[in-house]
């Protein structure tokens, strides 16, 4: 019986693995696109206009986005043994999270399109870093 019970358990982590894997490559694929997006549509196609100078820095600002979900998708197939890369990467999405609630508060411009990307950064993020720590927990002994 003790052999069955550990296969059982062993299946059961395999599909919490499987679960966070996609969850990760889902959540990912919006930073990916927005900064692709970013990068190849400019800063009109994401609705920033201004200077030279700004539209430059929204570029640069989309090549981050997408660099942080390819790192995010990087960490997938070992996603267990990933735990201070992807503490880092979400500790990045948080900060900037913070970042946008403040200067959204700071302005008075809270909308649709503040809060949604915050609800990402400021929720789905860190419920997926804790995700991943717990499953690490128990597959990493």
């Amino acid at each position: 019986f003790r052999v069955a019970a550990m296969d059982q358990e062993a299946g059961a982590l395999n599909a919490e693995k499987r679960a966070l894997q996609i969850a990760v490559g889902a959540a990912a694929l919006l930073p990916v696109t927005a900064g692709w997006a970013g990068i190849i549509g400019g800063a009109h196609f994401l609705g920033l206009f201004g200077s030279a100078p700004a539209v430059s820095q929204a570029a640069y600002l989309s090549g981050l986005l997408l660099g942080l979900g390819l790192a995010f998708w990087s960490t997938i197939p070992d996603i267990e043994r990933q735990g201070r890369l992807f503490s880092v990467l979400a500790g990045i999405v948080i900060v900037g999270g913070l970042a946008r609630a403040f200067t959204a508060l700071r302005l008075g411009a809270v909308s649709s399109l503040i809060a949604g990307p915050l609800l990402i950064e400021l929720g789905v993020t860190p419920l997926l870093w804790l995700w991943q720590r717990k499953l690490a927990r128990k597959m990493v002994r």
